[in-house]
């Protein structure tokens, strides 16, 4: 899975730049500042990394059935994890 990194803790403002975030996403290890906050790709997690985190209390899921995103939330940062392109 592929994911990327949204570093702000408002939900409010993570909801504004979501779709922009995800029309123009950035490459493995590319930061980019969309309105203030800074978004950077975070290359590929295991397919357990959604599980291991989904098990901790202080983590927040969320699920966009459509695209088959994950989005997970915790600390100050919001983690968009995507579909590898690959086949696997």
């Amino acid at each position: 899975m592929k994911c990327i990194s949204v570093y702000t803790k408002d939900f409010g403002l993570f909801s504004d730049i979501y779709e922009e975030v995800m029309e123009a996403p950035p490459a493995e290890n590319e930061e980019k500042i969309i309105e203030g906050v800074t978004v950077s790709g975070a290359g590929e997690v295991p397919d357990q990394y959604i599980e291991r985190m989904r098990v901790k209390p202080e983590v927040v899921v969320m699920k966009e059935k459509e695209r088959n995103v994950t989005i997970l939330q915790h600390g100050d940062v919001f983690e968009i994890c995507l579909p590898s392109d690959e086949a696997e």
